[in-house]
């Protein structure tokens, strides 16, 4: 199977408004139905979901979606890079801009809702918010919890996949630490 694109909704969403290419050649690129693609031509399939640009990501480039456009059974190949991540020793407070702090708690709630193995813990310290109000996120008793509404932190830049993945590793390693727990104390019992 080949590579699909970061995002592939997204990318689909931003491939249906911005280019001219078949239904087929943006559903085999984006590892989607066709039907999903005629869907959110028609505002039917992927409502709210933001536009992701594949070639400002680096998945297209400009001439690859011209050469797809004018020869309708021509496919798209994705572009890899490969991109070194590189960490640094001292991770630094990221600035969120004003006009971002308010997607906190929507951030929290996507991650309860998407990830439920993370800790409350977890979810404070990478969307940048108190621990208490994960919890009361978490228990539907935030004090503006019917205003929420799930946004992907990754997607708004509150902070890196890389940050995800590491959470929900540590996350995955816990929750085996506490099922080995538990059997241990049943047996002896």
């Amino acid at each position: 199977m080949s590579n699909a694109p970061l995002m592939p909704m997204a990318t689909a969403v931003w491939l249906v408004e911005n280019t001219s290419l078949t239904f087929k050649q943006i559903a085999d690129f984006c590892k989607l139905h066709e039907v999903e693609i005629q869907g959110i031509a028609d505002g039917e399939v992927a409502k709210g979901i933001v536009g992701y640009n594949p070639i400002i990501a680096g998945q297209l480039t400009k001439e690859e979606i011209n050469l797809s456009s004018k020869e309708p059974n021509r496919p798209l190949s994705l572009n890899l890079n490969v991109i070194e991540i590189q960490g640094s020793e001292k991770k630094s407070k990221k600035y969120i801009p004003l006009s971002k702090r308010q997607d906190k708690p929507d951030s929290a709630l996507w991650l309860i809702k998407q990830h439920s193995n993370l800790k409350d813990s977890q979810i404070a310290k990478l969307v940048g918010i108190t621990k208490n109000s994960a919890t009361s996120i978490r228990n539907k008793s935030y004090w503006n919890y019917n205003n929420l509404t799930a946004k992907d932190p990754v997607a708004m830049g509150l902070f890196t996949q890389k940050d995800l993945m590491e959470a929900l590793e540590k996350a995955e390693r816990r929750v085996k630490r506490e099922k080995k727990l538990s059997e241990k104390s049943q047996l002896s019992n």
